[in-house]
């Protein structure tokens, strides 16, 4: 079993993407500073937070599934964050295709957890 949720590997490939995302938001335009850098920041590292919380509250079923879910949307916000930045151009193909292919993978592990919860009970 897992000791923390930043042993999980999905966890771990959260933090990761909200940094990327963190530097690439560095490049866009200052017009965009209190619109979409700041929304598309605070919703990938939500997922993070999501994550964290509801893994410490993981001994309450319901709610560790309803935390997972948490984290799910706000994954979901930054994938329309990311259309967004790629239609007004302030990222490239390349780089949309990338951050939204780990943007899915997230949310297959987050779906996962929230399917089975009890995997991630903690031993009694």
């Amino acid at each position: 079993m897992v000791g923390s949720f930043r042993d999980l590997t999905v966890y771990k490939k959260a933090i990761a993407w909200a940094m990327e995302i963190f530097e690439i938001t560095k490049s866009f335009p200052k017009e965009e500073r209190y619109e979409l850098t700041d929304q598309i920041r605070r919703s990938s590292r939500a997922v993070c937070r999501a994550i964290g919380e509801g893994y410490r509250k993981r001994q309450y079923p319901k709610h560790f599934s309803s935390k997972m879910s948490d984290a799910d949307m706000e994954n979901t916000e930054s994938q329309v964050s990311l259309d967004f930045a790629f239609e007004c151009k302030y990222i490239t193909e390349g780089e949309y295709n990338g951050l939204l292919s780990k943007s899915e993978e997230i949310g297959r592990l987050i779906n996962h957890m929230i399917e089975n919860p009890e995997k991630y009970m903690p031993s009694s």
